[in-house]
């Protein structure tokens, strides 16, 4: 069998067997987040979101978005919307979206998101104000 020497060498080289895995992210580690949660009301304001990798903070570029909608549910007006243009974002992992918020209140932006090299989807909604 084994002896206590080859055990306890093979206990001292576990932690670095291990450490050579990747570690597996789960869809549930990444997360959207607003840059500014108050935008002046208006047309073709621009709201931008950081998709970040919860575990680290870190910002996660090329996501492909391929669901998007912004409404006034927040103040019990879903069915008021309004397009959003996607429009390039000055960082990675930051996405920006052109949109008219044409009432000052509550607005609910929702996403869906493919992170590369992951199962799933990221889901999002995010609450922003329009201000005067």
């Amino acid at each position: 069998m084994f002896s206590i020497k080859s055990l306890r060498a093979l206990a001292a080289a576990l932690p670095l067997v291990l450490s050579t895995f990747p570690a597996f992210a789960d869809i549930k580690d990444y997360e959207f987040q607003l840059t500014q949660k108050e935008l002046k009301q208006g047309h073709g304001v621009i709201v931008t979101v950081r998709l970040v990798d919860k575990r680290t903070g870190k910002p996660v570029p090329d996501a492909v978005i391929f669901a998007s909608r912004i409404d006034m549910e927040p103040d019990g007006m879903a069915t008021m919307a309004s397009k959003l243009e996607p429009v390039p974002a000055t960082e990675p992992g930051s996405y920006s979206f052109r949109t008219n918020l044409t009432m000052e209140g509550g607005w609910r932006l929702s996403l869906g998101a493919k992170v590369q090299g992951e199962d799933g989807t990221v889901e999002s909604r995010l609450i922003l104000k329009a201000t005067p």
